[in-house]
């Protein structure tokens, strides 16, 4: 059973979510070199061990003024790791907003579990960090990401012709 500090933080009914951790690197790189075609232009996860370590110092700085939270996806019934939720510049007050970014890992890529994590995702975003709006940044091109996206109610607002 696990314990308190190493729980997760949401389980759905195929898949988990938590923070990542200095025990998941060489998993998590693994994943990143098996996923590289997948990910062609799209991202470039944290690669080598170096920018896997600053990615954990970024996304679990933890506490309440943290602007900055990442999550793992598992899935339930092998506890493979199936993906990444990342919620970036995290803004307080009235506004209480972040931008949303996330990658699957080949070979669990497109059997509708980044779907349920994605659902995960968006209810610790809007119960445990208190979030009134999320924004996805997606590349018009990305056919998957954007049904994605779609598929959990995401609606496109309008195009960043300079974003990056």
């Amino acid at each position: 059973m696990p314990t308190r500090s190493n729980a997760p933080t949401l389980i759905g009914a195929r898949v988990y979510l938590r923070p990542p951790r200095p025990a998941d690197a060489a998993a998590f790189l693994a994943a990143t070199r098996a996923s590289r075609r997948l990910h062609g232009a799209w991202t470039q996860p944290p690669h080598p061990r170096a920018r896997y370590t600053a990615y954990l110092r970024r996304f679990t700085a933890g506490g309440g003024a943290a602007t900055h939270a990442g999550f793992l996806v598992f899935r339930r019934e092998d506890d493979a790791l199936v993906g990444v939720y990342n919620f970036s510049e995290i803004v307080r007050g009235a506004f209480q907003s972040a931008f949303l970014g996330y990658f699957a890992f080949a070979p669990l890529a497109g059997r509708g579990l980044m779907t349920e994590g994605l659902a995960a995702a968006l209810d610790i975003a809007f119960r445990k960090l208190k979030l009134h709006r999320v924004e996805v940044n997606i590349q018009p091109n990305n056919a998957r990401s954007l049904a994605l996206a779609a598929r959990l109610g995401f609606t496109r607002e309008g195009y960043s012709r300079r974003y990056v």
